[in-house]
């Protein structure tokens, strides 16, 4: 090896004595210089090849034509280098020579490896582009350097794994999932209304829990789980990617790492917890026994209808404890561990499609790992039906329908999912009052034994609804029904029966804010209380067309209550009196179009407004009595209309809880508001001047339907509107309502006027 200035090279078994200044004078470092590569041989073979082409490449020449002082087999390969100190102040020479001083053992030491691993290293070095290739094949690592990559990889990810494993520890507390509470329910003064049973949990035993049951749950989620180590890597793989990309986030863990979730983590579907999932779920395998195991997971699971364990799942849907489930009852309950939103029969005909599917593939999974046999599975061909309830919820008490209300409306208003909200601990703050709720039950249950007493068989059919709601928003008491064990059917929110005469107001204020227009592309006309209109029975309905002809071919017409006829008549004074044909000509020359925008600014859901045909100012639509009480709250809050809500907070163990809160919207413009307030005081009075007389701040109207089908009275009494309605449906045949025949008494003295003034405290 030369020194770069034309000296002879040295032989390969030549020793380069290097002296170095910070040593002492008496000592060298020697550097065996390895043998030179051997020429390349053109018809060898691929390693000849490739060795020649390195020999052959050199080192590369400088702009005289010299060596650059570097050769492949050493750092220096003559001259003099620059000396340690160069160009450094005299503080940091001193510290570099002592530095120097201090490897200098370590670098003879390690000398020796340096040298048998320099081939080798220098094999691994990348040249781009690869000499002997061509194309895109210059610039592909060989096979060597690619293997080298791989391997290492797998060592630092064992590493890691190793080390993140040592540094896991199994947590002590167990997360809500598994200490799960009721929720409470509270009366707007505070004190508590309801404690829901909807989150119950038995734990039991394995050894109390069948067979059957248990490989029903193993045949659905684990068949292997007495022979894994707790996790499944193609699981966890899938589950992974499914993460990643947003999409179906169930199944994918081993029952250990389910009841790991369920115990220790949330149920997040990130990356993270997933990993967290497995390093816990590879120490619990290791630290609890199998059966250990899955008894805490029979006992710690989801099974929908607010129920954790297998023990309450029993008894929600089948009305009995696990020991005495069979096998085929099994097969339903461990179908409802994928998801019972999805698979619980009762909730939908696609549930029932999906349940009875999954049911049969589980009992024909436990045959095929032996734990069925052919002639049980024979006999199970019918799908075990459950429950269409949980028996161990419902108390049949009217504040069942409170709490299914301020349930829903809770739900909704916190963003939460029913998984979420059957974990328990919430403090739910309702809007009812519960003076108003006793006044409204103590009138609808003396009037149901009224009814009774007066004809058994037509009370048999009755239905009473009825709400009361402020002009904020509040709901304040609500009648859903005389037991929600046998009518879960809440009569206060159904939309079922036509609101009838009770609609009118909406056709007023919809007449007084946006005008009339007697021609189709004139200017609209204003409409004032005491614009007049024709209050004759049997008026036909015109367009600025002419008369409105109906598909029949038959002019329509419109009619009053009795065929009665009142001439000429204002609509203030038509609304007073409850005359019925000026409004349905209002309707139609306000556009239905805008009535229906009216009715539904004002409160009533869109759902439930009728056909856009002439009928829809007489109250075609069918809103719930809480919607109509919320309509008639709009005028009674100035024209602002606020959405009904029922829960005012919520909190999770003593931390509040985000709520959608409803804003106040303008429906009618102040003035309107009021007209048709005044209108609804008159009819008031006109109806009932001895109760009227000496109090302000009362209005209120009749609702009467074509077919009497169903008989309302709607009013306001110190800005709480409320609303109640009487109707007959046989809820075992139809939803279609029946006449009431004299259910609802007289017009004069009619039962939803009974239930109203109750309810207000004026009767």
């Amino acid at each position: 090896m030369g020194d770069g200035r034309g000296e002879k090279p040295r032989e390969a078994d030549e020793t380069l004595h290097l002296r170095v200044d910070a040593l002492r004078a008496d000592e060298t470092m020697q550097l065996r210089v390895p043998p030179p590569p051997e020429p390349s041989v053109p018809a060898g073979g691929r390693a000849e090849r490739r060795r020649g082409a390195r020999a052959a490449e050199g080192a590369p020449a400088d702009a005289s034509g010299r060596s650059s002082g570097r050769s492949a087999g050493g750092r220096f390969s003559g001259g003099r280098s620059p000396g340690p100190t160069s160009g450094l102040p005299s503080g940091l020479s001193a510290a570099r020579e002592r530095a120097v001083a201090a490897l200098a053992p370590l670098l003879a030491l390690l000398a020796p490896y340096a040298r048998r691993l320099a081939p080798y290293a220098r094999r691994l070095k990348p040249l781009y582009p690869r000499r002997g290739r061509t194309g895109w094949r210059r610039w592909i690592p060989s096979w060597r350097q690619s293997l080298g990559a791989v391997l290492t990889s797998f060592g630092l990810l064992g590493a890691f794994l190793v080390t993140a494993y040592a540094m896991t520890d199994i947590p002590s507390n167990l997360n809500s999932y598994a200490t799960q509470q009721d929720n409470v329910y509270f009366w707007s003064d505070g004190t508590p209304m309801a404690r829901t049973g909807w989150v119950q949990r038995q734990a039991m035993p394995l050894r109390d829990i069948p067979p059957d049951v248990r490989w029903a749950v193993l045949a659905a989620e684990n068949e292997s789980f007495y022979s894994d180590p707790g996790i499944s890597a193609k699981g966890i793989t899938r589950a992974l990617f499914r993460t990643l990309g947003e999409g179906d986030t169930e199944g994918g863990s081993t029952i250990t790492q389910q009841y790991v979730k369920n115990v220790y983590l949330t149920q997040n579907q990130t990356v993270s917890r997933k990993f967290t999932e497995a390093m816990i779920s590879l120490k619990l395998d290791n630290a609890m026994s199998k059966d250990q195991i899955l008894e805490g997971y029979l006992n710690t699971s989801w099974f929908g209808r607010g129920t954790y364990g297998i023990q309450r799942a029993a008894q929600a849907y089948y009305g009995k404890d696990v020991g005495k489930l069979n096998a085929s009852q099994a097969a339903m309950l461990a179908s409802l561990l994928k998801g019972a939103g999805l698979y619980d029969p009762t909730l939908s005909k696609a549930n029932h499609a999906r349940a009875v599917e999954r049911w049969s593939w589980i009992l024909d999974r436990m045959v095929k790992i032996g734990k069925l046999s052919p002639e049980e599975r024979a006999g199970y061909t019918k799908f075990p039906e459950p429950l269409k309830s949980n028996p161990l919820y419902d108390t049949g008490e009217q504040s069942d329908y409170l709490v299914e209300l301020a349930t829903q409306y809770a739900k909704k208003a916190a963003h939460l999912t029913d998984k979420q909200f059957d974990l328990g601990g919430y403090q739910i703050y309702t809007t009812f009052d519960r003076k108003r709720e006793k006044a409204l039950t103590d009138a609808v249950t003396k009037a149901r034994k009224q009814a009774k007493r007066d004809d058994p068989k037509m009370a048999a059919d009755a239905h009473y609804g009825a709400s009361s709601v402020a002009a904020d928003g509040r709901v304040l008491a609500v009648y859903g029904g005389p037991d929600h064990r046998k009518q879960g059917y809440n009569d206060s929110n159904a939309t079922t029966v036509p609101a009838g005469t009770a609609f009118t107001p909406f056709v007023y204020a919809a007449g007084l804010e946006h005008g009339v227009r007697t021609s189709r592309d004139g200017p609209a006309t204003p409409v004032t209380p005491d614009s007049v209109y024709d209050g004759d029975d049997g008026v036909p309905v015109t367009t600025p067309e002419g008369p409105y002809w109906d598909r029949s071919g038959k002019k329509v017409a419109a009619h009053n209550d009795g065929g009665r006829s009142y001439g000429r008549i204002t609509l203030r004074e038509a609304m007073a009196r409850s005359v019925n044909t000026p409004f349905m000509q209002l309707g139609m020359d306000a556009g239905l179009a805008t009535v229906r925008r009216t009715a539904e600014a004002s409160g009533l859901l869109s759902s439930s407004i009728g056909p856009q045909v002439p009928a829809l100012s007489l109250g075609n639509s069918t809103p719930s009595a809480i919607r109509m009480a919320s309509g008639y709250a709009t005028f009674a809050a100035g024209g602002t209309h606020t959405e009904p809500y029922s829960v005012r907070r919520v909190t999770r163990n003593g931390a509040p809880v985000a709520l959608t809160v409803p804003h106040a919207s303008r429906a009618v413009g102040a003035k309107v508001a009021q007209e048709v307030t005044e209108a609804l005081t008159d009819s008031f009075r006109t109806a009932h001047p001895e109760v009227a007389a000496g109090r302000t701040g009362v209005s209120g109207k009749a609702g009467t339907t074509e077919k009497d089908t169903a008989a309302w009275y709607v009013g306001t009494a110190d800005s709480v509107s409320t609303a109640a309605v009487v109707y007959r449906i046989d809820l075992a045949t139809s939803l279609e309502p029946l006449p009431l025949q004299g259910l609802a008494g007289t017009s004069d003295n009619s039962v939803p006027y009974a239930l109203w003034s109750a309810a207000t405290g004026l009767g």
